[in-house]
């Protein structure tokens, strides 16, 4: 439809050219006897690391530690496709510490920023947008439609609020990524609207 020129997500666009790069990584943890849970979990603790440092100020080093622990999360899903070991369990987890983990950083940037209330705002609207996303992927899921859709998705806003921690170009990155959550939050409740029957 008109209103959807990036019906899907840039990371959907070049994910197939990444997992080749992601798989032997994945091989080689598996050969470690590192499981895909594992990775979530410690994944998961270092963005929390990452975000204890940004809530204190250290916008770099915390930001290069969140992306950190972005990665490691994103390689549970090479290793779970290289040894085929994806389980509908290790998929709830991998949710649930994805959500956990971008809602601790997206906390500590609002309490980083707190004597900038706009900057505060900006955040609580980012985050809102940011949760709005899977909730509408899973009713679309839950009913059987395609859930997918919109021009950022979890990977795209990671990058970016990580370039903005790590360089110091917060006020613009927040304002950049306030529209393009909102831009993609529409676009996927608009692309589900189209999908259902009823």
């Amino acid at each position: 439809g008109p209103l959807l020129p990036f019906p899907r997500m840039i990371e959907n666009r070049i994910r197939g050219r990444i997992e080749p790069y992601l798989d032997p990584i994945g091989r080689s943890l598996a050969r470690l006897g590192i499981r895909p849970t594992l990775l979530t979990i410690i994944g998961l603790a270092v963005t929390v690391a990452g975000a204890v440092l940004i809530a204190r100020d250290h916008h770099t080093v915390g930001g290069l530690v969140f992306l950190v622990g972005s990665a490691l999360d994103a390689l549970d899903g090479a290793v779970a496709r290289v040894t085929d070991s994806a389980t509908r369990r290790g998929a709830l987890i991998d949710s649930v510490a994805d959500r956990i983990g971008e809602a601790a950083v997206w906390g500590a940037v609002a309490f980083s920023l707190a004597g900038t209330p706009r900057l505060v705002m900006a955040v609580i609207f980012c985050l809102a947008g940011a949760m709005l996303m899977p909730y509408l992927r899973a009713k679309a899921e839950a009913v059987g439609a395609d859930g997918r859709g919109g021009m950022l998705g979890r990977g795209e806003r990671v990058v970016i609020l990580g370039i903005g921690l790590v360089f110091g170009w917060m006020e613009p990155v927040l304002w950049i990524l306030l529209v393009g959550i909102s831009v993609s939050v529409v676009q996927r409740f608009w692309a589900i609207w189209q999908r259902l029957d009823d």
